[in-house]
């Protein structure tokens, strides 16, 4: 593959690095009639098409290539197409690509897909009429959709790991002849945390987190009937879940193609999952302690505890079955993140040893926190670890470009509950303030007071899909709020 600087413009049928190329045959016909009668039939569609050399791939099959940023690493990419049957009529689309095995040397770059017909250099469409291009942002190893692919798209993401789903493909396959990967310098676009509008949110309920991935928001809460889980495709139409139990749900993570939320409550079932956020099923915690905070990173999911004796912290590679960890410290650990080959979690009380790290997961090493704040959330972006508190005067943020050595930041002391990054900002929310309970930064070191769309009780926040999404402890009908490109 080639970088944006040095691509092809007149003829990428010949000159791209690692194309695929495909001829259909009359095995098309025959699986036509095969799923004739379904409405909607999702499959892999076993026909040849011709790869670097000419050697035969089908669809779903990878193909090793490289982009420039991958040097000589070998980067897996995998096409798949979807068939579609309406009205009598049917057709595969190109409807996704996996991309896996990105090496660290890929970070902060964007990844573009484009799809070309047999002779033709102008792209073909891919996810509506006129978006020739998909755009995925390499995030320090946190993959999100880029500039252009806010809507239309969605993405999943994983440790080296991205598959980038078309929602409404629109490329026939039989019109593929040629995909192209290619890497580059990012390019900012989306929300920057600015301005903030309420939006309905599905229940009266204690939301108290929020994440996204499989095309999905989904937020959890610490009170409600059966109700405790509510998603939107978009953050701004909400739809009340079954929750797994009425236990205090206290943070949700996706990863591995899995939500995963833990609780604070509930007798060995402090754990549940889900697919899709809407189906959940209890999992065994490794202890009743009251968790925190849960993330995902490099193959594991990791949660962290407030209590518990010798054992604050648990570990998971598929979230179903968890394992006791031993934590640096027995402090009240709130919350805990993934970024630059290291788990970092921090802590609402210590002295001066209120961040952990880990290269795994399981060993822990307490680490000096620049202040003895009340720690409650962190968060990594842009290459700098950020933490939020809600107590400490004028130093309720620190940062960290490697989680062992922290500094200080100058905000505002209104008490900071949630941080998170998205399109090279970082964005916290606070449930005091008046006004004001939105704070954004470049860089996690100066920071912005921003009007937020209601002074409710704003206790998790997230980016997804060129937007991002706060909800709130507190309010009447409009308990989450977003920021939108």
């Amino acid at each position: 593959m080639s970088s944006f600087e040095d691509q092809y413009f007149d003829d990428p049928v010949e000159e791209s690095r690692g194309p695929i190329r495909k001829r259909f045959s009359s095995i098309l016909g025959i699986l036509l009639l095969l799923v004739g009668g379904s409405y909607l039939v999702q499959t892999t569609f076993a026909a040849n098409i011709g790869l670097n050399s000419g050697r035969p791939v089908e669809f779903g099959q990878g193909i090793l290539t490289t982009t420039a940023c991958s040097g000589s690493t070998n980067i897996s990419v995998t096409p798949n197409s979807t068939f579609v049957n309406s009205a009598g009529a049917g057709a595969f689309y190109f409807s996704s690509v996996r991309v896996s095995n990105i090496p660290s040397s890929c970070n902060g770059s964007d990844f573009t897909i484009n799809a070309y017909g047999e002779s033709s250099s102008t792209p073909l469409a891919l996810f509506n009429t006129t978006s020739t291009s998909a755009v995925v942002y390499n995030n320090a190893g946190v993959f999100e959709l880029g500039v252009g692919t806010f809507t239309g798209a969605s993405i999943s993401s994983g440790s080296g790991t991205f598959t980038i789903t078309f929602t409404n493909p629109v490329a026939l396959s039989s019109s593929v002849f040629k995909l192209t990967i290619q890497s580059g310098p990012h390019v900012e676009g989306g929300s920057t945390g600015i301005t903030w509008t309420s939006r309905t949110s599905a229940a009266n309920n204690a939301w108290v987190s929020v994440a996204y991935g499989n095309r999905t928001f989904v937020a959890v809460g610490a009170s409600g009937t059966g109700n405790r889980v509510m998603t939107s495709p978009d953050g701004i139409t909400w739809t009340s879940r079954t929750s797994a139990a009425d236990n205090e749900w206290s943070d949700v993570t996706y990863g591995n193609d899995i939500f995963v939320a833990v609780s604070n409550t509930g007798a060995g079932n402090r754990v549940m999952t889900s697919p899709d956020g809407i189906t959940w099923t209890t999992r065994t915690s490794a202890a009743n302690n009251q968790w925190q905070g849960v993330t995902y990173g490099n193959g594991t999911f990791v949660a962290v505890a407030g209590d518990g004796t010798g054992n604050r912290v648990m570990t998971s590679t598929n979230g179903i079955a968890w394992t006791s960890r031993a934590s640096a410290a027995e402090n009240p650990w709130t919350s805990v993140t993934y970024g630059n080959g290291i788990f970092v979690a921090v802590a609402s009380s210590g002295t001066g040893n209120r961040v952990m790290t880990s290269p795994d997961g399981i060993t822990w090493t307490s680490r000096t926190s620049a202040a003895d704040s009340e720690w409650r959330d962190v968060t990594y972006g842009n290459g700098t670890f950020v933490a939020v508190g809600v107590s400490g005067t004028g130093n309720q943020v620190m940062t960290s470009t490697n989680g062992i050595t922290w500094t200080s930041r100058t905000s505002t002391a209104i008490g900071w509950e949630a941080v998170t990054h998205g399109n090279g900002t970082f964005v916290a929310v606070t449930s005091g303030g008046v006004g004001n309970r939105v704070m954004t930064s470049p860089d996690g070191i100066t920071w912005t007071l921003r009007s937020s769309a209601a002074d409710n009780t704003w206790r998790g926040v997230t980016y997804g899909n060129g937007t991002f999404v706060a909800v709130s402890a507190s309010g009447t009908g409009n308990r989450v709020m977003t920021s939108t490109p």
